[in-house]
């Protein structure tokens, strides 16, 4: 399990969070939430090791992460970032690329590996794309592969930032699905997200980050009821039951209006 202690991070000398505990525990789907601007990203690259802590620990099943190498922190943690290079290359050798931190340079392919990728492509509902050219893709059939990318990496945690950019509705839903099936094989998803609605219907864990801070953790219910999403976001979040479940929306507050 990834846990991080009195985290502080920013960038260019500037703190964007600080002082953030927070665990993201196997079998749990955990999305950050916050404004923009807010650190989502920041601290999801600084709890992989791509940006350095201002402050703070950050452990790796108990070991802190500068005692980990590189290679050591890819076979624990995936990172679906929210913007990549597109390369020049097929569609199942992208995927491939996840499966990097199993093997020796110069890099030969298993078996196992080829079959991994299979997988990955099929999870991520991109099978049918693998032998065309990245390059050649729309933005919502990339994502779904660089997404199969990061699940052939096999790993303990996934991070997801906004898995669901570019994708239509259905696409989205079935990114959420695919985070579903991880932690109910007891993996650790971790995704930023900007759709409330999708995130109060999906996620086990919501971590609520505004003004530098970490402003609550706790089941959507939990923050829900709290009412820190109001607060946050400057907006009356709501919700309708239906008959699959509760219906959450979001409308503007009388004090929104008034400052227009």
């Amino acid at each position: 399990m990834i846990e991080l202690k009195n985290l502080t991070v920013g960038y260019g000398g500037k703190t964007v969070l600080r002082d953030v505990s927070l665990a993201f525990p196997p079998g749990k789907v955990t999305v950050l939430l916050g404004p923009t601007g807010c650190g989502k990203s920041t601290l999801m690259k600084t709890a992989l090791g791509l940006l350095p802590r201002q402050g703070g620990e950050i452990l790796y099943d108990g070991v802190e992460l500068d005692r980990l190498t590189t290679r050591q922190v890819a076979c624990k943690a995936a990172y679906l970032a929210q913007s990549r290079e597109i390369p020049s290359i097929t569609v199942r050798r992208m995927v491939l690329h996840g499966r990097f931190p199993y093997l020796d340079y110069p890099r030969r392919y298993r078996a196992e590996d080829y079959a991994a990728a299979a997988k990955a492509l099929e999870w991520a509902g991109a099978a049918d794309l693998a032998d065309r050219p990245v390059q050649e893709l729309s933005g919502g059939q990339r994502q779904k592969v660089y997404l199969a990318m990061a699940l052939a990496q096999d790993t303990e945690t996934l991070f997801m930032d906004e898995p669901t950019t570019y994708l239509d509705v259905r696409h989205q839903l079935e990114v959420m699905a695919v985070s579903r099936r991880l932690a109910d094989m007891g993996r650790a998803v971790v995704l930023v997200l900007h759709d409330l609605s999708l995130a109060l219907r999906e996620a086990d864990r919501l971590a609520v980050l505004s003004d530098g801070v970490l402003r609550q953790v706790g089941t959507p219910e939990e923050v829900f009821g709290g009412g820190e999403l109001d607060r946050v976001f400057g907006v009356a979040v709501r919700r309708v039951r239906t008959e699959s479940g509760w219906l959450y929306y979001c409308r503007e507050t009388q004090t929104s209006k008034e400052t227009e």
